[in-house]
């Protein structure tokens, strides 16, 4: 209906192309334009000024000599003052714009050692983008952004290195446990040793204790007892003590069966033992 009344809509967002018999005459911006037909005026075709993206992947070889992917996304639109030009002057532009991702990308990455691809997306972004800029501008694009949003080596490249990451991990992890270890051995030392000068001196004053005791007492009972001497109450003690050991062991329900030479030769052999230890407890 539009063409029998010589009327064209032209979109939002989007030019069109009029040529006179072939010519072309000028660019149509958005809305309704009159198109004599019938005096050779013609629509050659739209153009649209959205912002278009193309994603490209391209497989090349770090200078370590790993084989990548890298995708590169690339954010362009025509320039409406250029309409002109991105129309006539290219017929495919995704296939030139991808042209010159290639090549950008497999001149940039191979100089580059494979970590220093991952660190460097950045750098390699910008060189691609500089690149297009300069080409596409000559034809009526702009580049709006560049991205390299993924750097994939092959799978055996990747399981490779998260192997190495993994055995790092674990060697630091095994150092930290070593160094706990050690310190807990240390700990724990130290503490042995804090506790057997505790239970030294405890039973130096255990034994410090009894000699004292034993010596108030032999001396209190010589001053009661006129006659009789050190030695003799020291006996008698002794034995005194004997006695009462084995009565504690006879009443113990949990004690087992000890055999101790018994008679009066062997109370003096026992005393004459535990006088000289306790003698040689108290010079100590």
């Amino acid at each position: 209906m539009g063409n029998l009344f010589c009327l064209v809509q032209v979109d939002q967002s989007t030019v069109a192309m009029r040529e006179k018999f072939g010519k072309f005459v000028e660019v149509m911006e958005p809305g309704c334009h009159c198109l004599p037909w019938f005096l050779g005026h013609q629509v050659a075709g739209h153009l649209s000024l959205r912002l278009q993206q193309l994603d490209v992947r391209c497989e090349t070889k770090t200078k370590d000599n790993v084989f990548v992917n890298v995708v590169a996304s690339i954010q362009y639109r025509a320039l409406a003052d250029k309409a002109n030009d991105a129309f006539y002057k290219l017929s495919n532009t995704r296939s030139q714009i991808q042209a010159y991702v290639f090549d950008v990308i497999r001149a940039s990455v191979p100089k580059l050692l494979l970590d220093d691809a991952f660190e460097q997306k950045n750098e390699i972004a910008k060189a691609v983008e500089n690149e297009l800029e300069k080409a596409m501008s000559a034809y009526g694009y702009e580049i709006v952004q560049t991205l390299i949003v993924d750097i994939e080596p092959d799978e055996h490249v990747k399981r490779a290195m998260n192997e190495i990451n993994a055995a790092a991990r674990m060697r630091v992890a095994a150092n930290e446990k070593a160094e706990a270890e050690k310190i807990l051995q240390i700990k724990r030392a130290e503490g042995e040793a804090e506790s057997k000068y505790l239970s030294g001196l405890g039973i130096a004053r255990q034994r410090q204790a009894i000699v004292d005791g034993l010596r108030d007492s032999v001396l209190g009972f010589a001053v009661n007892v006129p006659g009789t001497t050190a030695k003799d109450v020291m006996d008698m003690v002794l034995v005194t003590q004997y006695f009462d050991t084995m009565k504690e062991i006879g009443a113990s329900s949990k004690s087992s069966a000890v055999f101790i030479p018994h008679g009066p030769g062997a109370v003096r052999d026992v005393a004459s033992q535990i006088r000289d230890g306790l003698l040689q407890g108290s010079h100590q």
